[in-house]
């Protein structure tokens, strides 16, 4: 990586490997990193250089960035070239990636569940048990799904607090 500061060289390769255990490829984590600890937009030449990687790469990575809204495109006065920034409200940020990842793998898993929910008949005992261990799943996902929309209606402020309360939340509930 050329001309990083030690810190941003550290965060941007945690930031890359924390995405590989997410799911993310390390170049598209990695560019979302530099994108977020810059200071103003980037290019995609700038992009591939400050990280060594392949222009293709960073122009494949910055797509799927863009689409899942954390990275936008903005432009520089006299320069032609499209420039890139990330979104640094992390709450903002936490919040769009939590709506992408319910959109792209908990619906779909809901709907494929409810799907094998209908398929499965109640004559035998073998499909008694996936008709009810199913079932099961489909309620988890249902009310999971139902608190996060309850959760996702409120003002980014009432979440923050919601989350800060931690052990507080855990006495008025009665749990240890």
């Amino acid at each position: 990586m050329a001309e990083l500061e030690p810190v941003k060289e550290k965060f941007i390769l945690h930031w890359g490997e924390m995405g590989t255990r997410w799911g993310i490829n390390r170049t598209v984590a990695q560019i979302h990193a530099l994108l977020y600890l810059s200071d103003r937009p980037l290019h995609a030449e700038e992009i591939a250089t400050t990280l060594s990687v392949a222009r293709s790469n960073v122009s494949n990575s910055l797509r799927e960035l863009q689409s899942w809204g954390i990275v936008k495109i903005t432009h520089v006065m006299g320069d032609r070239r499209d420039h890139f920034v990330s979104l640094t409200d992390v709450w903002e940020m936490f919040q769009i990636i939590l709506d992408e990842r319910k959109r792209r793998e908990i619906d779909p898993t809901l709907t494929m569940l409810r799907e094998c929910l209908s398929e499965t008949s109640k004559k035998s005992k073998a499909d008694a048990l996936v008709r009810e261990r199913v079932q099961s799943m489909v309620e988890f996902f249902e009310t999971t799904s139902n608190w996060y929309q309850d959760l996702r209606r409120l003002p980014t402020g009432a979440v923050v607090k919601f989350v800060k309360m931690g052990g507080k939340l855990r006495k008025m509930l009665g749990v240890a």
